[in-house]
């Protein structure tokens, strides 16, 4: 970013060869990248690495090469031969490996009770832990919420956060990680980093990669500002990060992009289509009928608290005998038109409201495939309906790209987005 101050910089590095081959997702890189992000601290790498000594050495080396100022390891500080993160950093750091006493009994005390309720050898338990007391001279070592401490380890110019791989273990040490005296060292030297985020749907990514250049020709410094455009679940998220003094570059982006696409445009704040639909249905009373969805709009509602106060319910009317029973659709209609189809898609909608005595209701009907598309209605053709009862209604029939997961998940997204048009008598961006 020009024109201000070295920002501090940070690099993160998992460990555990789980989470390589993918068997583990990495729960913690991102997590510590947005708390660091939040203490002003500029995230430049995070590596994943196998429980191979020289491949995580490697890793440590590389992060002071690129000049970080803190490095924070998860995972390998177990009692196991494979867990060898605190040594790896100790040699890292061209510190010894000593033993501290204090530690080891705090391990011991939380063993003891361990052993004991499941009838363990306390003293082979006490043993075969100890070399998660075994840490690197001169560093600080952190409380276990588990059984293995985290480190803090001065490294020269750097300082190392060694915390354990567990989420449930990592994040409650985290505070004492941050508030320990040389990472507060470190955190003197940060500005705060701003941010925001803006979040549209209907229009792809090329378009804001377009508005971007546009806004720059126009004499605003992109430079000066971390633009980040992402395609998240069907969903365009545009992540703005600036120092205070950058703040009219920032607001000037965000201008340009409001006045460029406020069609589809659906969130200034970060605020999700979750959160915003969950807010307009508030004295409201929902009902829902999915086929090729297949309850995913039902599970995207009913994911926040709360939902209960506005959902009365829906059904997966899978089948075409299903949508008849359960939703009152007539079946000459299906034989007509195709249980594909807008025609279909309505009265499923209104077969929801009366079931449900809804207020409002939101249907989908289509083919996910990979099978059952034909030229007419290829693969991906879905039909929705959204409907007040007595009142407005949305009606689109797209095709929607993808797998058959990617149809599935992009079809209870739709819904959502035509919940919030249908509340906010809007025209949706489909």
């Amino acid at each position: 970013m020009s024109g201000a101050a070295r920002p501090v910089r940070a690099g993160i590095v998992v460990t555990g060869t789980e989470v390589l081959t993918g068997r583990i997702a990495d729960r913690n890189g991102p997590w510590i990248s947005e708390r660091l992000a939040e203490l002003g601290v500029e995230v430049a790498h995070i590596l994943v690495v196998g429980d191979r000594p020289d491949d995580l050495l490697s890793a440590l080396r590389f992060m002071a090469a690129e000049g970080m100022d803190l490095i924070v390891t998860s995972g390998g500080l177990g009692p196991t031969a494979d867990d060898l993160t605190a040594e790896v950093v100790g040699r890292f750091a061209g510190r010894e490996m000593v033993l501290d006493e204090e530690m080891e009994e705090k391990i011991a005390d939380i063993l003891r009770g361990f052993a004991r309720r499941f009838r363990f050898d306390e003293e082979a338990v006490r043993a075969a832990n100890r070399k998660q007391a075994i840490v690197p001279e001169g560093s600080i070592a952190l409380d276990p919420v588990g059984t293995a401490p985290g480190l803090v380890v001065p490294a020269g110019e750097r300082v190392v956060l060694v915390l354990p791989g567990p989420p449930r273990e990592l994040r409650p040490m985290w505070p004492a990680a941050i508030g320990s005296r040389p990472v507060q060292e470190v955190l003197t030297r940060t500005t705060p980093l701003l941010a925001y985020t803006v979040r549209m749907f209907g229009l792809p990514e090329s378009e804001i990669a377009k508005s971007l250049r546009e806004i720059e020709a126009g004499g605003v410094d992109l430079g000066a500002v971390e633009v980040t455009t992402c395609l998240r679940r069907g969903e365009i998220e545009i992540d703005v990060r600036y120092r205070a003094e950058q703040a009219p570059v920032a607001e000037a982006v965000r201008e340009g992009l409001v006045e460029r696409h406020s069609r589809h445009l659906f969130s200034l704040d970060g605020e999700t289509i979750d959160a915003q639909v969950a807010r307009l249905l508030r004295g409201r009373r929902l009902g829902l009928a999915e086929s090729c969805s297949g309850g995913l709009l039902a599970a995207r509602i009913t994911d926040l608290p709360g939902a209960s106060a506005y959902f009365a319910g829906g059904v997966v009317a899978y089948s075409n005998q299903a949508k008849a029973e359960l939703l009152g659709v007539d079946p000459e209609l299906i034989e007509s038109r195709g249980a594909v189809s807008p025609e279909v898609a309505a009265a499923m909608s209104e077969g929801a409201l009366r079931r449900f005595g809804a207020d409002l209701a939101v249907s989908i009907t289509g083919i996910a495939g990979p099978e059952g598309g034909s030229e007419r209605k290829p693969v991906g053709y879905v039909c929705f309906d959204a409907r007040l009862a007595g009142g407005a209604s949305i009606a689109r029939d797209p095709v929607i790209p993808g797998g058959r997961e990617d149809i599935r998940e992009r079809s209870a997204l739709v819904g959502m987005h035509l919940l919030r048009t249908l509340l906010g008598g809007e025209d949706a961006p489909l």
